[in-house]
């Protein structure tokens, strides 16, 4: 679906939406936003935490873009945008600072490091600065929900396997020995990684079904 081209109807605005989720996923497909995948998934509700983060700085930004974008000239757009997303961003810093202190300093300059991710200024300047409102928003929902999933993906993996625990819940007992590795920097790749090779191995079989489907039918033929 090109990304430019109105978008209309029930069956357009899903595929707008899941296009975010699992074709173009900012984590596992594009591999957009490395650096706070990376470092803030030492656990769920931090994972979870930055992702939600995120999906609100991204549906905002694209929504305001969307609803500008015949008032921003051509020449300083991109300086217009990143003044947009920044802007929200300060607002959910100040946000999360004022609902958990602690979560806060859990994410450290994180939050603020927002504003460099690609995956936001990429979804403005392709997508909500050329289509009206409503599908812009649908389509950055989309994109902000696949990032959260992503994260929280790695991160309850990690903090069951190096802590033992989910959401602070401990799983396994007291003789569990935590994987130490999980909650350092090589752990989040090794995760990455794993969760790579599973979405991999899924598409082949599912490829190879759809294939093997094919010669059936064209046997029967």
């Amino acid at each position: 679906m090109s990304a430019d081209r109105p978008i209309g109807g029930v069956t357009d605005a899903w595929e707008n939406f899941t296009e975010g989720l699992w074709r173009q996923n900012p984590v596992f497909v594009m591999m957009l936003g490395i650096c706070p995948m990376l470092a803030v998934t030492v656990s769920a509700i931090n994972a979870l935490a930055m992702g939600v983060a995120t999906l609100l700085v991204l549906v905002a930004s694209c929504a305001l873009v969307s609803a500008l974008r015949r008032f921003v000239p051509r020449e300083v757009r991109i300086a217009t945008y990143i003044v947009i997303i920044a802007t929200f961003v300060t607002a959910v810093d100040y946000a999360i600072q004022a609902i958990s202190l602690r979560l806060y300093e859990a994410l450290g300059a994180f939050i603020q490091l927002i504003v460099a991710n690609c995956m936001i200024l990429g979804r403005v300047e392709a997508h909500a600065s050329k289509n009206p409102v409503i599908p812009s928003v649908i389509n950055a929902a989309g994109m902000g929900f696949g990032f959260a999933i992503g994260l929280f993906a790695l991160g309850s993996v990690r903090e069951v396997l190096g802590a033992g625990e989910l959401f602070g819940v401990s799983l396994f007992g007291p003789h569990f020995q935590p994987w130490v590795v999980m909650v350092l920097p090589p752990g989040g790749f090794f995760v990455l990684g794993g969760w790579l090779l599973l979405f991999a191995l899924w598409e082949r079989r599912r490829r190879n079904r759809a294939e093997a489907q094919l010669l059936l039918a064209a046997g029967r033929d």
